[in-house]
């Protein structure tokens, strides 16, 4: 179950109810402190499998209305299950769900932590859980969070979702031809495991207007909504490399 709440836990380190405490709040979060395949990690060279054969996803997204909704520590963009497509992996259609964003990222590569990190949130329909990672550091603006900053500041007050129209995916760019894939967990309690992670390994540019815009609409006192790097406990970390293509493609 993906929370749709995030006002049980916090991130502030040494908290009662920060990262290292998330498995005591419930009984079902204790993956939180005790599961082995826990995200996020740290993508460390010397740990990745380089893949010269790339194992293709296929994307078929399209307009669909969605709602915002601040869930205590980041907001969520979400659509109705199936109606904004899905990607395709190995002959499976895993649907697009929601997407959120982390300041800093999570993920880190080589120990580097970037300024932003995106997940998008994809659901079979047996239940298998797909999410796609975009990292960003400052630079230019996403275009992506430019045609939604109306509506954060619209909810940044409100615990209420709002719908706000047709959003298209597409815009989010989640095409790339490198990519780390592992299997890991939920980076917010429940902390479920067995979901995959795939993490573009194009670093993106976003303003850090539009970070603090992020955070500061969420309204939860805090700097920061990335959970901690996480043991890799020798899992298989794959990196999908088709240098020679577009990167956009």
């Amino acid at each position: 179950m993906i929370a749709e709440d995030e006002r049980e836990f916090n991130y502030e380190q040494g908290s009662e109810r920060g990262p290292t405490r998330w498995g005591e709040i419930r009984p079902e979060w204790s993956a939180c402190s005790n599961g082995t395949m826990q995200s996020p990690i740290d993508l460390l060279d010397q740990r990745v499998e380089v893949v010269s054969k790339l194992e293709r996803i296929k994307t078929n997204y399209k307009p669909s209305n969605a709602t915002l909704k601040n869930r205590g520590h980041d907001m969520m963009l979400k659509w109705k299950s199936g109606d904004a497509g899905y990607i395709e992996i190995n002959g499976t259609q895993y649907f697009l769900q929601q997407c959120h964003w982390h300041s800093p990222s999570e993920h880190t590569i080589n120990g580097n932590k970037f300024d932003l990190e995106l997940h998008a949130v994809h659901e079979s329909q047996t239940g298998e859980v797909v999410v796609i990672g975009i990292i960003y550091q400052i630079g230019e603006s996403d275009s992506f969070l430019s045609s939604i900053e109306d509506h954060l500041d619209a909810v940044s007050d409100t615990e209420e979702q709002t719908v706000i129209g047709a959003v298209d995916p597409k815009k989010i760019r989640i095409g790339s031809r490198r990519y780390y894939k592992y299997i890991g967990s939920l980076t917010v309690p429940p902390c479920t495991q067995n979901v995959v992670w795939i993490i573009a390994k194009q670093v993106r540019t976003v303003t850090r207007e539009q970070v603090s815009h992020l955070r500061v609409a969420v309204h939860d006192d805090s700097d920061t909504n990335a959970r901690p790097t996480q043991q890799i406990n020798g899992r298989s970390v794959k990196l999908y490399s088709e240098e020679e293509e577009n990167e956009d493609d």
